[in-house]
């Protein structure tokens, strides 16, 4: 999300939020439900679970982004700051303490 409001210049908030939730929740589901479930429910009922969760989660997050517009305005005017991540280093793998 950081690296999307780069991108856009900080704007198309919405853009950026639900499309990190689209992304960041398909993770989520391939990975969890599968390890969490596996053995335990039929192969079909954690595909149901994990499709129809997904899109759940998706759609709050649309529902909800009139209320992150509200919140985010109301952030940065209280902090007077918008913060760009410029030179951070994403990557969940390095050991070095930056």
């Amino acid at each position: 999300m950081a690296k999307m409001k780069i991108w856009t210049k900080g704007k198309i908030l919405w853009m950026r939020t639900i499309g990190s939730t689209i992304v960041g929740q398909a993770v989520d589901s391939l990975i969890f439900y599968p390890l969490a479930f596996y053995g335990y429910w039929e192969n079909q009922a954690i595909i149901n679970v994990m499709i129809s969760n997904y899109f759940l989660k998706v759609s709050w997050e649309a529902i909800m982004t009139p209320f992150t517009y509200i919140v985010v305005g109301f952030l940065k005017k209280v902090e007077k700051e918008d913060y760009y991540d410029y030179n951070t280093n994403f990557t969940p793998f390095s050991l070095k303490d930056e």
